[in-house]
């Protein structure tokens, strides 16, 4: 990927694009991604994530509203890898993950509030593909999402 979020904000200044307030760190081998978003609103309970990294993920970007929670993680190696497999473009957690020495060397693009090395919860219990709210931005499944090292920006249409 050679997108720049700083280039597409000038060159679509036009577009309704909204800008993610920073907070995220970056983890995984790809620091820049991009794709459609499909979203999980779970609190430390990554059941949807394991069952939406289980399909194809055709490119899209999973963003995975744990409510910012910081007492458990959200994603670990094992779901990175069955992202990676599966065509993810890349994940973020509104909240933590662990295995991050692992998730690093992976071709995947990753985007959390930090880590932690306890795992969640499994009640299966959460929302799949509702609009999430955090860090002053709406993801809205199917609009698009680009990241790269300076931020996170959202468009309801693709940029590239």
């Amino acid at each position: 990927m050679t997108f720049k979020t700083a280039d597409l904000l000038d060159d679509y200044a036009d577009k309704a694009l909204q800008v993610v307030q920073p907070g995220f760190h970056s983890y995984g081998a790809h620091k820049r991604f991009s794709g459609p978003v499909s979203t999980i609103k779970a609190f430390e309970d990554n059941s949807l994530v394991r069952v939406a990294v289980a399909e194809a993920g055709e490119g899209r970007v999973l963003v995975v509203d744990g409510g910012g929670s910081t007492r458990c993680a959200m994603l670990g190696d094992q779901l990175a890898q069955q992202a990676l497999t599966n065509g993810w473009s890349g994940v973020v957690i509104y909240g933590l993950i662990r295995d991050s020495a692992d998730i690093n060397a992976m071709a995947l693009g990753v985007r959390a509030l930090g880590t932690i090395p306890l795992k969640s919860v499994k009640r299966g219990v959460g929302l799949r593909d509702e609009v999430v709210h955090f860090h002053d931005a709406d993801f809205v499944p199917g609009h698009y999402l680009y990241a790269d090292e300076d931020g996170i920006i959202l468009s309801p249409v693709a940029l590239l």
